[in-house]
């Protein structure tokens, strides 16, 4: 892969990364395992487990993020993260952002068509 392309991904990435922890929090309380596992599967995402926890980390400490540990019936206390009423704004305004951006990005290749 060309380098410019490569480091366009990664960042792509990121951002992707950052509003799919946001989503998948505000359907349900998950603890960081659960949740790195799941977005690990995510297609396309290549992420890691160690790429999840410092995102969680960078979340809780603005405030869209908390956290809680929960005595678990098998093994040791989870941590499991859930989203404030801020996360849920910020969620909001990066959902109707990307929602914005993706509709541009066709209706430009759309307008690329007709031509």
């Amino acid at each position: 892969m060309p380098e410019l392309l490569e480091n366009w991904t990664v960042q792509m990435r990121k951002g992707i990364l950052e509003l799919c922890i946001l989503r998948s929090l505000s359907q349900t309380n998950r603890y960081g395992y659960d949740l790195a596992k799941s977005l690990v599967a995510l297609p396309g995402l290549n992420t890691k487990e160690g790429t999840i926890y410092p995102l969680l980390s960078r979340l809780r400490a603005g405030g869209l993020v908390k956290s809680q540990l929960v005595e678990s019936p098998e093994g040791p206390a989870r941590k499991y993260y859930s989203l404030t009423q801020h996360g849920r704004d910020q969620l909001a305004l990066m959902n109707a952002f990307f929602q914005t951006l993706s509709q541009s990005l066709n209706d430009a290749e759309m307008k690329g068509e007709r031509k």
